[in-house]
């Protein structure tokens, strides 16, 4: 593939293809990955997002062209994990109640992204290849002179409040709420918050790489579409100082001094690289006789697991929509689900809840809890007139799961648990009239 001169764009489309791109021309060699001298005097380093001999649709990676190679650093040193914990998460009894959270205050001391993170939950095991564990962020100040990298998973993030600055190694994104970005396990980057107090939501994957789901019957078109995605070009820092590198390995935090950017990939190509996505682009796929499909019909990516059908993670969304069935009842119906559900809410109301579920906030509804709406909106919707009705300004998200979410201490014993949420439900009358 010849070199891509891209100094003038911004993003380039499309879900795992092979791009190429360059921040000065010249820097992508012509022939060849590792030739004996790269041009402009870079380092060629290749970047492996999976295992070598994987199958080739699904094998990712990216040969990098940097300044200088990443080994360049002093040695970790253990740090403190804050609020992050990590799996398997048994230091708490797993409650089959359901749960929800008012959303965390903003700090009031100088935050970054990666001291603001707070987990509430996760399952499975990150050094077995499985799972997920579910973060909060707040943020009021740019990691300037710090960087980090997961060595345990790639991280979709979902802004609630205030715009992100990702610069990656790949490239610079920009991620606004009712946008993602997906920066995939080992790739470094530094956060900047543009707009000062930040808010939002982190699924650390620890499984199979997120993807597009399949479509089946829909057919070719529908649901998140390939060319909405968005990889940053390539761009460089040529930066010298005294910065910080910080790593999770294995559940644990791990800071090294570096003396330079490793933001200093002049050149890239391959197809392991971070991404973004508008929420507003997604084609919603609904009914337009009677009956709901199920939620999965929304789901914009998912980490498939070893079981044929059943997800590792499923990120699905409830975004603005037309509701046209007939003889149907339109909010989410009642229901238990041998899948775990984490709920966050980025903006505007819930169909499903009338009070306490604001954006910011979450919820936990785990394997086989029942769920549904309360009471007021039940009573609404069976007497509503069935008219076209378009549900508007809303994105509600799900984390979805084969695994038992386990809650951290935090998660269970923090005064933002609204330890009142069950009695949405206790008004719900009997109307049986046999």
């Amino acid at each position: 593939m010849d070199s891509v001169v891209s100094t003038e764009l911004i993003y380039q489309t499309g879900f795992g293809n092979e791009f190429a791109t360059e921040a000065l021309a010249g820097a992508l060699p012509k022939r060849g990955n590792s030739p004996q001298k790269a041009p402009h005097g870079l380092y060629a380093e290749l970047l492996s997002g999976t295992a070598f001999t994987v199958p080739r649709e699904t094998n990712r990676r990216s040969w990098l062209y940097r300044i200088r190679p990443s080994v360049v650093h002093e040695p970790f040193e253990q740090i403190e994990n804050g609020l992050i914990r990590a799996a398997p998460f048994d230091n708490q009894p797993v409650p089959p109640n359901q749960m929800r959270w008012d959303p965390i205050p903003m700090p009031e001391a100088p935050t970054d992204f990666i001291d603001g993170l707070v987990t509430m939950m996760g399952g499975g095991d990150a050094t077995s290849g499985t799972g997920l564990a579910v973060h909060l962020y707040t943020a009021n100040t740019s990691m300037t002179d710090r960087f980090f990298y997961n060595a345990d998973g790639e991280m979709l993030i979902v802004p609630q409040q205030g715009r992100l600055t990702l610069h990656t190694e790949m490239g610079v994104i920009d991620v606004a709420p009712n946008e993602i970005a997906v920066v995939q396990r080992g790739i470094k980057f530094r956060v900047d918050v543009p707009d000062g107090m930040s808010r939002g939501y982190v699924c650390e994957n620890y499984g199979a790489a997120l993807r597009l789901p399949s479509l089946g019957p829909i057919g070719s078109n529908g649901l998140a579409n390939p060319r909405d995605f968005e990889t940053p070009v390539a761009a460089f820092e040529d930066r010298e100082g005294e910065f910080t590198l910080t790593c999770k390995m294995a559940g644990n935090m791990w800071s090294a001094k570096i003396y330079h950017s490793p933001m200093d990939v002049v050149a890239w190509h391959g197809n392991y690289a971070p991404y973004k996505y508008d929420l507003a682009d997604f084609n919603v796929i609904g009914s337009i006789s009677f009956d709901h499909p199920d939620p999965s019909i929304y789901t914009v990516l998912t980490s498939p697991s070893n079981s044929a059908g059943t997800a590792n993670i499923d990120f699905v969304i409830f975004p603005p929509r037309w509701l046209v069935a007939e003889d149907t009842y339109r909010p989410p119906w009642y229901h238990r689900n041998v899948m775990s559900e984490f709920m966050g809410l980025i903006h505007g109301q819930y169909d499903g809840r009338k009070e306490g579920f604001v954006p910011g906030g979450c919820s936990l509804h785990n394997c086989m809890s029942p769920h549904g709406n309360d009471a007021e909106v039940y009573e609404t919707a069976s007497d509503a007139e069935l008219q076209p009705h378009y549900i508007k300004d809303t994105m509600a998200f799900m984390f979805e799961t084969s695994m038992v979410y386990k809650p951290t201490k935090f998660a269970l014993e923090t005064e933002y648990r609204q330890f009142d949420y069950s009695d949405c439900w206790q008004g719900l009358q009997k109307h049986f009239s046999g």
